[in-house]
């Protein structure tokens, strides 16, 4: 499935996928991939005016950090030396289930992860238009599903989703 994805897009979807993992979480859902999202800024649009910090503080990534703090040692670093290369978007696969085509798992070096129901809605959603999947394809695929809580994580980290959905050049749902 990967192989529509740009260089950039395929980084989003492994840095949330990494997130999850570290996390803790059997699944990787929306809320991580919209952080995937802001941490590696896949895209150029002025209106997503929201900071990787923003969404971290507004999303569960567990609390291995702050516990591991009090004891004098830095994640970061003990990730940097034990991780080197390990998120490089070659490494990782994104694939669907031939026995359960529901089931859509991304398979790399730190493990595999099942999506969850809206992190493969994204997913589905940015491969649907043709050509390649770029992150402002997977950006359509978070705020397109309203139940998946990217645009409340947005919205409440104060981006106006109007402009960003004028500016993404996202098709407006119209009402009769």
């Amino acid at each position: 499935m990967f192989a529509r994805f740009t260089e950039d897009a395929r980084r989003a979807v492994v840095k949330a996928g990494i997130l999850a993992l570290d996390a803790g979480r059997s699944a990787l859902d929306a809320d991580l991939m919209l952080l995937g999202v802001a941490e590696m800024r896949p895209f150029s649009l002025r209106s997503f005016t929201v900071s990787a910090a923003d969404v971290r503080a507004r999303v569960d990534v567990g609390d291995a950090r702050s516990l591991l703090a009090t004891l004098g040692i830095d994640l970061d670093a003990v990730h940097r030396r034990t991780r080197a290369g390990l998120d490089a978007p070659g490494l990782w696969t994104l694939r669907r289930s031939r026995v359960r085509p529901l089931r859509v798992t991304l398979y790399g070096p730190l493990g595999e992860l099942p999506l969850a129901m809206h992190a493969r809605k994204v997913i589905e959603v940015a491969m649907w238009r043709p050509g390649p999947v770029t992150g402002q394809c997977l950006l359509w695929g978070l705020l397109a599903d309203h139940t998946n809580g990217a645009a409340a994580i947005l919205r409440d980290a104060g981006v106006d989703l109007s402009a960003l959905v004028r500016e993404a050049r996202m098709p407006a749902r119209r009402t009769a």
